[in-house]
């Protein structure tokens, strides 16, 4: 489950932040200051960072400097009033990821947060080829080998594998594969991210109604095991 962090001075806003970024599932920490927030974001591991600009004692712009000086590289989301493009060019030079301008709609909100999420899962680093059991994957050529037969994978076979490799040894929720494989603008449904695990299972697995490698997790979705 992806760990997200709020600082925020506002308490109404603040709340309605975790509120919202909780209902859609994600775990949410909150800070009150950008002293606390600061503490928090270089102890803690987060998969991104929603910063307001302006709050006393240490703005966002210094929280967020002080982030990357300190080698913390999450992905971070500047909000505030601030709309002068001298003031978002502020944010980017400080180290920020993207920049939402006060007011906004909660839609366009969890928009960015997960464009920002899916990019920070496609850098992750993923070997180019990889052997699970007697099958061989080979990234860079978008196949599999197997028993001495190679078959294709598909784009979306393909980003899927990324994603549980980045992630092996730990349940990956099929809404996870829904956003960072197909994207928040695209309207496929769970049932697809089964029927594609059910092909990938016949490409891998010797078994596949007896899989050794890519597991179902109960009322989450599915794990690799390499």
């Amino acid at each position: 489950m992806m760990r997200l962090l709020v600082i925020e001075d506002e308490l109404p806003m603040r709340t309605a932040l975790v509120r919202t970024l909780e209902a859609e599932g994600y775990r949410v920490r909150d800070a009150a200051d950008g002293i606390a927030g600061l503490e928090l974001a270089c102890t803690e591991s987060f998969d991104l960072i929603l910063l307001d600009v302006m709050m006393p004692g240490l703005d966002g712009f210094a929280v967020c400097k002080a982030m990357r000086d300190r080698g913390r590289e999450m992905p971070v989301l500047m909000l505030t009033a601030k709309g002068l493009i001298d003031d978002r060019v502020a944010g980017l030079d400080s180290g920020a990821d993207d920049y939402l301008m006060k007011p906004f709609s909660l839609r366009e909100l969890l928009a960015r947060v997960r464009a920002l999420l899916r990019r920070g899962e496609k850098e992750k680093q993923v070997p180019d080829l990889l052997w699970l059991g007697a099958a061989e994957i080979d990234f860079h050529r978008g196949v599999v080998q197997r028993a001495g037969n190679e078959v294709s994978l598909s784009e979306k076979e393909i980003g899927m594998l990324r994603l549980l490799v980045a992630h092996a040894g730990k349940p990956v929720a099929r809404e996870k594969f829904l956003d960072v494989v197909w994207g928040y603008n695209a309207f496929p449904s769970t049932r697809t991210i089964d029927n594609f695990v059910a092909a990938l299972r016949a490409k891998l697995e010797a078994d596949p109604s007896a899989p050794q490698h890519l597991l179902t997790v109960r009322g989450v979705g599915y794990r690799l095991d390499v």
